[in-house]
């Protein structure tokens, strides 16, 4: 067995990996993203076809919640069901909240039989020991993803918004708890750290259970990494983009895949 070095071939493998390309959406779902005093709020998080229709659970390993003050905020009451995972946030200070779920993983990618094939792990090394022999076209890809919503008590702020540094992330030019329909908000995409240019974010807005069409659109990131958002109503909107490099951390793998998926609420006027 080979591995194949990251070439064009690695990258259309990495494509199928993308938000885009997969059936199922990961998201969250706050229950209240603005409130006026400190309170606990809920989340939902599942994998589905339809946005915010629960569907498949998936684990909560990699929850966080970041503060006002930048510092690890409070998880209770966590429940992975079958359909969905719930815990519950302490909004506990006055400010604004990042809550995110970041897990990277691995894939294997081969061809066995003419088919194609993928298995999901945490470490390469298991990965091509569970590899079958005759496999062809081996490749190991590291999928980063950062899911994310946002909730405010009181006045927005952004010391607990700023970014890790660390794989495709938000950075708000407009506060992410400040979005209001017919008005437009910006918003900056960053990889490592740095602004990333020519990326395509798509956004869609909730209940697409209910209508015949996603009515879903794409923007694209200018210099800057920045992209323009008109909100059409009001409502809960998801948002996800995805990137592909050979900038992968672990040595034995080929290459990268990088995703962002967003929950945001927009009000009316």
């Amino acid at each position: 067995m080979k591995l194949l070095p990251f070439a064009g071939a690695a990258l259309s493998a990495l494509m199928l990996l993308s938000p885009a390309a997969q059936a199922h959406k990961r998201w969250l779902l706050p229950s209240h993203t603005v409130v006026s005093d400190t309170q606990w709020i809920t989340l939902d998080t599942s994998a589905s076809n339809d946005i915010f229709f629960v569907d498949k659970a998936f684990p909560l390993d990699g929850v966080r919640v970041t503060g006002p003050d930048g510092k690890d905020g409070e998880i209770d009451n966590r429940l992975e069901g079958h359909r969905r995972s719930v815990f519950d946030v302490h909004l506990s200070q006055q400010g604004s909240y990042r809550i995110s779920l970041f897990r990277p993983l691995y894939v294997a990618l081969y061809e066995l039989d003419d088919e194609r094939h993928h298995q999901r792990g945490d470490s390469p090394d298991a990965l091509l020991e569970g590899v079958p022999e005759g496999a062809t076209k081996v490749r190991i890809s590291e999928v980063v993803s950062h899911l994310e919503t946002f909730a405010t008590v009181g006045a927005p702020t952004t010391k607990g918004l700023a970014p890790t540094g660390k794989g495709l992330e938000l950075a708000p030019v407009t506060h992410p708890n400040d979005l209001y329909a017919g008005e437009t908000a910006r918003f900056r995409f960053l990889v490592d750290g740095q602004p990333v240019s020519g990326l395509e974010v798509e956004v869609m807005p909730a209940g697409t259970r209910y209508r015949d069409s996603q009515d879903a659109w794409t923007v694209t990131t200018n210099d800057q990494g920045e992209v323009s958002l008109q909100w059409p109503g009001p409502g809960r909107y998801y948002l996800e983009a995805s990137h592909g490099d050979d900038r992968a951390d672990h040595p034995k793998a080929n290459g990268r895949r990088l995703q962002y998926m967003g929950t945001f609420e927009v009000l009316p006027l």
